[in-house]
Formats: C-alpha cells, sequence, structure tokens
C-alpha cells in the first residue's frame, strides 16, 4: 500500500467512524476529508471544489426546488383527498399510501413525498384508530423505494448515473433506473402492505396529542400574593427553581393577557401565571416561591378571549383549551437527523426569547419523557410538544430543523397553478429523457420557470435545498476522486474478488450489492455511493465486464437502508411519531432486505447482462 492510498483510507476510515458516531455533522465531516487529501498534496487546490460544480450536485439541489413547487401547487392534498374513502379498511390506506408515496418519491424528494403524506397517515390513522405504528414505518420504507425506479428519485441514483461516463459511456437517462427500480419498488409494496402489519408493534398509545402529552393534566394557575419571594424577579428566576419543572405558558395582568411571556418578564404582585407542572413541582413552586393556588376554571376562562369561550355546560376542560385558540397553537414537531438542536437542551434554544414559544413536553419511541424538560438532551426521531403564536411556530420549527406534525386539512379548493407546474415538469422530464437536454439543465430550466411564475419563491426555494446533502456531495466526490486516482478503489476491488473466491461474476455483483446497503444502513447513502461507485468500475475492469450491473447494483444497495432509524432520514422522520424502537427496523427491514437484495440481484442480470 503506498503513502497516498494509507493517507486515503485513514481519511475514509475516520470519516466511517465519525459517520456512525454522529457527534459532527456529516456535511462537516465531508469538509474535513476533503481539506485533509487537498492539503497532503492528492488533490490540487485548484480541484478541491469541482464536486461543487457537478451535475450531480446541482441536480440535487433542483429537485428539491422543483419538489417545494409540487408541494405548493396542492398536488399531494388533492390526491390525499382521494384516500378518505379507503381509510376503513387499514389494508385498503397502507397500500394506497404506500403507492402514492412511492410514485411521488420517483419524481420528487423522497423525504419531501413523505414529510407530505406523514400528516395525512397520522390523522387518517387516528380517526380510524389505526396506530401510526402500523402506517408510518411502510410510508417511509416506500418513499426509499419510490426512489429507486428514475434518475432523479434519489440522490444515489443521480451519482450514479454521471459515474457511468468513466466507461465511455453516456450517462445513465431518466428512466434507464426503471427496469430494475419498478420491479423492485411492486415487490416491495407488496410485501409491505400484506405482511408488515405481522412484523410491527400496534402501539395504540400512538394517539392524539393529548393522549400522547396529557396536557391537561398539568395546567394549573397560581396567584402572586403580597410578600412573595418572586415579586421583582423574572419568569426565568421562577422556572429554574431548583428541581423543579414547570413552564409559565401565560400571565393575566390587570385583566390584560400575555401569551407565552419572556423569560425576562418582571413578575408583580398580583400576577396571575398559567403554569405547566405536576403535582409534586407545583407544591414546592407554592412553598418556595410564596405562591397561592386558585380556582383553575375561572381563571383560565379569564385567561381565554371572549369570542373563545365555549358554551358551559359540558364536562370539556376549557382550560386547556385555551392553548389552542387562534393566537397560541400547539404543534407536535419531530426533530430530524441533520437537525442543530440533537445533543442540545432547552436552556441551548432559548425558544422563548427567540421566538416567543414555550417547550411543553417531549416524547421519545411513543411515550412522554418524565425527566425534567431542561435535562432532556434532544435526539432525531424526538418528538416535541411546542405552543406559542402561529407566525412564529413556522420560523422556530425551521430553524430547529424539526418537521411539524399539525393535522392538515384537507381540501379540495382549486389551485390555479397545478396543471402549470405538472405540465412544465413533464415537459423537463421528456427534454432530458429524449436527449434534448441534460438533466440537470433541463431540470434547472424547470426550477427557474417555476421561479419566475411565482409558484415558489426564492426565500422557499433556497430554504428547501438540503444544503447539508449538497455539502456532502461537493465534498465527497473530490474524495472518491482521490481514492480511485491513488489506485485505492482497486484495492478494494481486489479485496472484493478475492472474497467472491472465483465465484462468477454475478456472485461479485451480489457481494458488492450487499456491501454498498451496510455502509448506506451505516453512513448518509449519498456518501456510500459516492465510494462504492469507483470500487464498481474498477470489478468490472478487472473481470472485463460491463460497468452497468455493478453501477446498478451500487445503486440499488444505496437505496435499502431499511435496518436502522439512522440510515436515511426518511426512517429517522417516523422514529418518535411511531413509537418505533432501533429494533423494530429490523424486524421488518430485514426480511425485506433480503427479498429486494436477492430480486435486485436478478432483475440487473435480466436486464443489465454481465
Amino acid at each position: 500500500m503506498t503513502t497516498e492510498q494509507l493517507i486515503v483510507f485513514s481519511v475514509l476510515g475516520a470519516s466511517l467512524f465519525l459517520f456512525i458516531q454522529g457527534k459532527i455533522r456529516y456535511d462537516l465531516i465531508a469538509l474535513l476529508a476533503l481539506f485533509v487529501v487537498v492539503i497532503s498534496g492528492i488533490i490540487s487546490p485548484d480541484e478541491a471544489f469541482t464536486g461543487f460544480a457537478h451535475p450531480a450536485v446541482v441536480t440535487v439541489a433542483v429537485v428539491l426546488i422543483i419538489s417545494k413547487a409540487l408541494s405548493n401547487a396542492g398536488i399531494v392534498d388533492i390526491i390525499a383527498k382521494r384516500l378518505s374513502p379507503l381509510a376503513h379498511s387499514p389494508v385498503l390506506l397502507l397500500g394506497a399510501l404506500c403507492l402514492v408515496v412511492t410514485i411521488l418519491s420517483a419524481f420528487m424528494n423522497n423525504v419531501g413525498a413523505l414529510a407530505l403524506l406523514m400528516p395525512v397517515a397520522i390523522q387518517m390513522g387516528r380517526k380510524n384508530n389505526i396506530s401510526p405504528s402500523l402506517l408510518l414505518m411502510p410510508l417511509a420504507f416506500c418513499s426509499l423505494l419510490g426512489g429507486l425506479t428514475t434518475m432523479i428519485g434519489t440522490p444515489p441514483n443521480i451519482i450514479i448515473a454521471s459515474y457511468r461516463t468513466q466507461g465511455d459511456l453516456p450517462p445513465f437517462s431518466m428512466f434507464d433506473f426503471s427496469p430494475v427500480g419498478v420491479g423492485l419498488a411492486a415487490a416491495g409494496i407488496v410485501f409491505i402492505v400484506f405482511l408488515s402489519r405481522f412484523m410491527l408493534p400496534d402501539r395504540k398509545k400512538q394517539g392524539s396529542v393529548d393522549e400522547l402529552f396529557q396536557i391537561e393534566s398539568y395546567l394549573t394557575e397560581v396567584v402572586i400574593p403580597e410578600k412573595s419571594k418572586v415579586i421583582g424577579k423574572t419568569i426565568r428566576d421562577l422556572e429554574y427553581l431548583p428541581d423543579t419543572e414547570i413552564v409559565v405558558i401565560g400571565i393575566v395582568r390587570s385583566g390584560k393577557k400575555i401569551a407565552a411571556p419572556s423569560s425576562f418578564e418582571i413578575l408583580a404582585e398580583g400576577d396571575i401565571l398559567i403554569v405547566e407542572a405536576d403535582s409534586e413541582d407545583l407544591d414546592v413552586l407554592i412553598k418556595e416561591a410564596g405562591l397561592e393556588l386558585v380556582g383553575s376554571k375561572e381563571l383560565c376562562l379569564e385567561f381565554i378571549a371572549p369570542e373563545d369561550k365555549k358554551e358551559k355546560g359540558d364536562d370539556s376542560d376549557e382550560c386547556k383549551e385555551y392553548i389552542r385558540a387562534d393566537k397560541m397553537q400547539l404543534t407536535e414537531a419531530v426533530v430530524q437527523l441533520e437537525s442543530p438542536i440533537i445533543r442540545k437542551n432547552v436552556i441551548n434554544l432559548n425558544l422563548r426569547w427567540k421566538y416567543g414559544i414555550n417547550l411543553l413536553g417531549v416524547a421519545r419511541q411513543g411515550a412522554r419523557l418524565k425527566q425534567r424538560l431542561k435535562s432532556i438532551r434532544f435526539r432525531a426521531g424526538d418528538v416535541l410538544l411546542l405552543q406559542g403564536a402561529p407566525d412564529s411556530m413556522k420560523d422556530a420549527i425551521n430553524e430547529m430543523g424539526c418537521f411539524p406534525l399539525a393535522e392538515r386539512e384537507l381540501s379540495l379548493a382549486p389551485y390555479k397553478n397545478t396543471l402549470l407546474v405538472i405540465a412544465v415538469f413533464i415537459f423537463a422530464i421528456l427534454m432530458a429523457t429524449f436527449g434534448y437536454l441534460p438533466v440537470h439543465i433541463a431540470l434547472l430550466g424547470a426550477a427557474l420557470f417555476m421561479l419566475l411564475w411565482g409558484i415558489v419563491t426564492l426565500n422557499d426555494a433556497y430554504k428547501s435545498v438540503d444544503w447539508p446533502i449538497i455539502i456532502l456531495l461537493g465534498a465527497m466526490i473530490p474524495v472518491g476522486v482521490a481514492m480511485e486516482a491513488t489506485g485505492g478503489a482497486q484495492l478494494v476491488a481486489d479485496k472484493i474478488l478475492d472474497l467472491s473466491g472465483g465465484m462468477p461474476p454475478i456472485f461479485t455483483l451480489g457481494l458488492l450489492l450487499a456491501v454498498t446497503m451496510i455502509l448506506s444502513n451505516l453512513i448518509n447513502n449519498a456518501a456510500a455511493a459516492v465510494l462504492m461507485a469507483p470500487i464498481a468500475i474498477n470489478i468490472s475492469e478487472i473481470l472485463n465486464t460491463s460497468i452497468d450491473p455493478f453501477l446498478m447494483a451500487v445503486a440499488v444497495g444505496a437505496s435499502m437502508p431499511f435496518l436502522t432509524p439512522i440510515g436515511h432520514q426518511s426512517n429517522t422522520l417516523v422514529f418518535g411519531p411511531g413509537g418505533y424502537k432501533f429494533s423494530d427496523y429490523w424486524k421488518l427491514g430485514l426480511p425485506l432486505t433480503i427479498i429486494l437484495g436477492i430480486g435486485g440481484v436478478f432483475l440487473i442480470s435480466v436486464f443489465w447482462p454481465l
């Protein structure tokens, strides 16, 4: 092994370790890897950032913008409305949801397609007493299957398409992935729809916001009497009393109502505080701060705006309802895989100071965490219960890198741009399919049209691009080039061939697919494709066979991260709302992986002969 090969493998090994460890975000790891191979002289400074101009990177970015335009056009709402009549049958509902998300994922970002349909699935499940745990993981897996079917369905396909040019062949076209991908998607959907319910837990406790967090059990009102210890102090001082966990979510002062008051709001005599606290913490609060407990129902009704008050005479808890008024809403939000709040706690976030919203609860694996909110360090897949003004909520959730699970209002109201968006998108696809324009140029033209027409705003376009993925790809492509240029890819290819022990090429094809699949469950699947594509090319050259089946094997393997919740953003997105455990992914993912792995090798050998 040469010195340059040793450096490259050391960089890749360290990167893989850090990817799996997850303490440093993957885009930063990729930049660190790029920096090392540049300063070591393996890649020249002039070539360091060529990856960011790579057609694959441009294509990924514009597909994300087009996905946002498709969402804005209301296409998913229209489709989802048609699913309502099927909700009475769990099998029919799951089948329809899986089919829709698979089709959408073929032409838009698979995480985006899942994000659009996930609230629909949760809402329909709740209305028909179907546990989200029976719907969400199948939906996530089908979003990955849909990505297999076209070149733009998932970043690994876009990357693999461009690597074909190294075999003196044109890039894979839009539907070159379809013969294998459609067959695997169809097999996967059938397996998931009819068998997943026997492999997944039926966690009925995963119900509505009220059932999961039981907020009504925690709302109480206290008044600050004369000579109280907290007069002149701030809400922050009150909330951070030792050994207590309380959240002040409203104040009534001289008849005026303050929703989500600032942490630095000065407390005064006579203030009525609406607090969220359990009975033990409430007892400590009253004794330590010198507060008085008051009648909850009357004071809550004072806090509720007159137009929001309900008619008396029923058994409902009006005290709970004020946080659902127009100016105060509850929203569930899922912490995504690349969220900047991971491993941070509520103290680090300063949500109330920045946005005027409160964190009321955290659920993990389908159950509300009972430990102190200020001691909880957030993880990917956690479900946060946030309360605040609607106009502040959206910005806060976006900046936190979370995904809202608020129930969607499905409507058949006409969308004036729906047909236009579909027509422009289809036109771009046809231009790329028939070779009139490269795919990244055709899709860029479609995205520009949608921006100029106002279907998606420039601000939304920038927000819709998954910049960590763009950075990851732009940085890792030169690292992949370094592995190939130093002979590292050749070395790994030789080892894989040694493992195959002189078996027929189809066995080597299966081994390559399996290695890629395992890697995609541990690191980002786009990074797995970047690393494995040069190895696939070297294997085909050694065996003196076509490059196509080996590149297809990498594409299929990179799109099958079914074994862990961290293998793909789609898996992470459903982890918390579905109440899943790590082992649940194995129960459904392992048999699905085996079936699709064997099926993938067979279909590749049929449509892309060795």
